[in-house]
This record gives structure tokens, sequence and C-alpha cells, in this order.
């Protein structure tokens, strides 16, 4: 059977990489190994694209496919083989389409300077589309299938590669939701063609890594966008972490307008609808919060889904990672929509233009099935985005020059599995009571729970959104830096992020491109970072590997 290698999570066997029948995350070897095809058709389509994009050739369809691709292979999201046949015969079609147009305009405006030819990855067509032949060539296109490159070369493509993936992810979010910008999309072109530019050394590739989180930060900046034009700016809210009687029906993942529309479709049926996970935030935006049938939060970050699902009772919907390999319990409850999948469940199909997603199975579903079982009570406080803290940004600044406030610490990221990532919470519990922690993403699920208070009025653990929402802490910092009049490494301000996927890449790449130095990064530091890159980064931008709450409190504390 086919084996597999991965390191592209945090999670990753032995921090070296996955290199067995299955990885760490549930993900089989063949849809691994798919993925690395996928990746590798991507590359083609990026070759023709660079090109043809030069030449005025181009389509919002191809670069959109881009884009929804290389967030399908996102850790978590999909291992359904059979979806990920049909992407890759949607890549070669899209491929060969933009190859042709490519040449034929190329040879308008030159003649026969253009070869009908060109590198393997850009040209490859399979003779049927069966498993078996796509594995065969897929085992030749992995990350570790070319023993003769630099291994510096490799670690460096493969951190452009996973900081794309996480881009691609909030592009697809904001495109959804409303919001466009080609040069986004473009870039990602120009970054996986460059991966496979055998000219390009260490320094050429270093450079496209800053590159690649400045465009990470213009990607948040378009998905905030999106989404604040269509929902509002998110506002102090109290969650329900309890339930309320009757049937629910769970959404888990990420996209906004998924649960909008499921929010529509069920109005007025009796069904309540709860988030979970990363879906959290969403219960801050008036424009979703005004459904009275949204009534709270059930559960906690992803990795809890497999006892959380199984108490909820009713359909749940996954609308993009993370899912887990699922289990009998509720295996026939359970439903994937956009770019995640898993095999053997019902897909929800995307929607037409101009229309919504049907929802009726679910909410058909969830008609007939009993209400959640009760896990927690009480509240948590949610909806400090940049815009309710920069609204009371003189209150903030006051409270630091009178020394009520000491320090923010910035603890955004991702939560997992891993035992070491109790360190989180012990540093929550552990740091000086005039500390404010500024959060994002499903890390602060790690200390959310924990009512470490308020410091005039101001929660202690101030919660920006979903992972993406990290702008949000970028603009509060650089707001805060004004305020101060001094650069953000000089402000009262430490970062100590936990990363599991490669959404945190691009965000940990963003805030690199930023100039943000002395970021504590953990539990380990990344498996594809080779030893002398790793070097590089750290020295180029001090950063830093957790090591105790006790060693990394008083650092911190002391502006290290």
């Amino acid at each position: 059977m086919t084996q597999m290698f991965c390191f592209q999570c945090q999670e990753t066997m032995r921090n070296t990489g996955c290199n067995a029948r299955k990885g760490m995350c549930g993900k089989p070897a063949d849809v691994a190994r798919l993925q690395d095809l996928l990746i590798y058709l991507l590359k083609g389509i990026s070759f023709w694209g660079t090109r043809g994009r030069n030449m005025g050739v181009h389509d919002d369809e191809t670069d959109l496919f881009v884009a929804q691709a290389l967030f399908s292979t996102i850790t978590n999201a999909n291992f359904d083989a059979d979806r990920f046949i049909e992407i890759i015969k949607k890549a070669i079609e899209l491929r060969d389409s933009l190859r042709h147009r490519s040449q034929a305009r190329c040879s308008e405006l030159h003649g026969n300077e253009c070869s009908d030819s060109g590198p393997d990855w850009a040209g490859w067509h399979p003779e049927n589309y069966e498993i078996e032949t796509l594995l065969a060539k897929a085992n030749t296109v992995g990350v570790m299938d070319d023993p003769t490159l630099d291994p510096d070369v490799r670690s460096l493509r493969e951190l452009i590669i996973y900081g794309l993936k996480g881009m691609a992810a909030y592009a697809d979010h904001a495109y959804l939701a409303g919001g466009q910008d080609e040069s986004v999309l473009a870039f990602m072109q120009e970054a996986l063609e460059a991966t496979t530019n055998n000219q390009l050394g260490v320094n050429e590739l270093i450079a496209m890594v800053q590159k690649t989180g400045e465009f990470g930060v213009k990607s948040m900046a378009l998905l905030d966008k999106a989404n604040t034009s269509r929902y509002g700016h998110p506002e102090p809210t109290n969650v329900n972490l309890g339930v309320v009687p009757g049937p629910g029906i769970l959404v888990s993942g990420h996209d906004l307008v998924d649960l909008e529309e499921l929010l529509i479709q069920t109005e007025g049926s009796g069904i309540n609808i709860y988030t979970h996970g990363e879906m959290l935030p969403t219960n801050a935006y008036p424009e979703l919060k005004k459904y009275k049938h949204l009534v709270g939060n059930y559960g906690g970050s992803w990795w809890h889904q497999g006892e959380e699902f199984v108490s909820f009772n009713g359909p749940i919907l996954m609308t993009t990672n993370c899912i887990i390999p699922v289990k009998e319990a509720y295996q026939e409850r359970i439903f994937t929509t956009g770019m995640a999948g898993y095999p053997g469940l019902p897909h929800i199909a995307d929607r037409q233009n101009g229309g919504q997603k049907d929802f009726s199975e679910i909410i058909a579903l969830a008609k007939t099935l009993p209400g959640p079982e009760e896990l927690e009570t009480g509240t948590i406080p949610i909806g400090f985005a940049h815009n309710t803290v920069l609204s009371v940004a003189d209150k903030v600044i006051d409270a630091v020059k009178a020394g009520a406030i000491s320090r923010f610490v910035v603890m955004g990221g991702c939560d997992g599995r891993h035992k070491t990532r109790q360190y989180f919470t012990d540093v929550a519990l552990a740091l000086p009571e005039d500390t404010i922690i500024l959060t994002a993403g499903c890390a602060k699920y790690r200390y959310n729970k924990l009512g470490l208070g308020e410091i005039a009025g101001i929660p202690r653990v101030l919660d920006a959104g979903q992972c993406n929402d990290s702008y949000s802490l970028v603009l509060i910092a650089q707001a805060l830096a004004n305020a101060f009049d001094v650069s953000v490494n000089d402000l009262p301000l430490s970062f100590d992020l936990a990363w599991y996927e490669q959404k945190a890449v691009i965000v940990l790449l963003s805030l690199l491109s930023l100039g943000v130095k002395k970021i504590r990064l953990g539990p380990t530091l990344p498996a594809f970072l080779s030893p002398n890159v790793a070097e590089i980064i750290i020295n180029a931008y001090d950063l830093k590997p957790i090591e105790t709450p006790e060693i990394d409190i008083e650092a911190m504390m002391a502006g290290a």
C-alpha cells in the first residue's frame, strides 16, 4: 500500500514527518499522495498562469480554483479520495485550457518563438483517472521525492507553499463573502511557480517568504473588509455556553456565509443553531446575532469533537477544517460542505451564482432528532476585534499610563491535542493580574473559560475572533504604537503563539513581514524548517521557541 510523507502540521510524527499508511491527523496515505499530486498540478497551472497573465491571458475561474484547491489540502479539511480525484480532473482541465490559450497568445505576439511543450509538471496528462494511475504519478512528485534537492531550498519552498495554503483559505472566505482582490490570487500563482524554479536559491526564496507574508496581510485585510461589510463589525457579546430546549444544528469550521444561509433557511422552524470551535466568533456579528435562533456555542476546540458531536445529538455541519476521523456514534448525522470532505458523508453542493446552498436535508434531519445534552453553563465574552478595541483606545491607553495594565500578551493561533499545549493554559493562569491577553483563533479555548477577570472594566482576555482575525490584533498593536509614538516592537507587547496548521503559518509570516520580533512559537518549531532555515529565521526575526511558562513569563514581562 502507498506510504505517505507529510510534515505540514505541528503534530506530525516525532516532529519529523508522518511516513506510514496514515498520518497523525488520520489522513490516509492515498489521500496524502493525491494532495501531493494536486499541489504538483497547481504548480503547472501557475507556470502557465504567470506567463499567460503577462500577455493578458487569465480567467477568474482558474484563479479562484487555485486558491480553493490549495485550501482543500489544509490539515483536517478533506479526507475524501474521490473528492480529490474530481479536483485533480478539474485542475488538469483548467491547466490545459490555460496552456493552450497562453501558447496561442504567445504565437500571436511572437510567431514561432513559443514552445509547444513545458516542464513535465506543466503538461503531464494521465491516460485515465483510475486511482492507481494517479497514485503512480503522485509517488514521484511528493515533498521528499527528489533526493537531489538542497534541503534548505526544499524547506523554503515548503514554507512558501504552506503559507499559501493558509492565504488561500482566507482568500476563499473573502470571495464567498463578496471581497475580491485579483492581486492576491495572482500572487499565489507567482509564488507557486517560484517553488519550481531551480534558479532560485536560499536568498531569493527568503525574499519570496517575505513577500508571502506581505500578501498574507493583504488577504487577511481583504477578509476582514468582506466580513465586516456584510455582517457589521463584531461587538462585545456574552455568548451562551448552555443549551435551550428544542432540536439543534451544530455548525463547525470557519465559513460565515454558510452559517448565514443556514440561519435564513431555519428561521421560524423551531430549530436552534449552535456554533462550535472557530465558529464561536460569529456570535458577535450584528447581522448574524440578530437571528434569535442562533442560541450560543457548544463545546470547545476542534479536537474535542469526537466527544462533543456525540452528545450534541443533532446534525453537524462542517463548513471547513477541522474535521477529525468520524465516529460511528454520529456518522449518520454529520455533513460536509465547501472544501471540507470525508468519505461516506453527504456533501452539500456549492451554491449556484446568486443562490444559496440547499440545507434542506440537514434541516429535515434536525426535526427528527432530540436536542443536545448540556456540557456546561454560563457565558464567555467575545467580540473584541479592532473596531471595538480602537473605539475605547483612550481608555486602554490611560490604563497603561496609569500602570493598571503592565503588558499585553498576544496568545493567538491554534489549539491541538499535544499534551504540551497545557503550557498555554499555564501561561494564562500565571501571568500577572495587570496583563491583558489578546487572542484570536482556537488557541483561546486553552484559557477563554478560566474567568481571569477584568482591568478597569476591560476583560483580561480580549477575543478578536477566528485565526484570520489576527489581522485585528495587528491593527490594535499598530494603533497603540502610534499612540505612544514608538514601534510595535517597543510596546509593552509580547507574542506567545500556538500553531497547528497552515493558517497559523500565514499568520506567522504576516507578522514577520511587518517586522514584528521576539515572537514565541510552540509547542514545537515546524518540522519543515531545516536546521539552517530555522537558524536564519530565528536570527533575522529573533523568533523564540517556547520554553517553560515560568521562564517565558519572566522574559516577556522584562520585554525580552
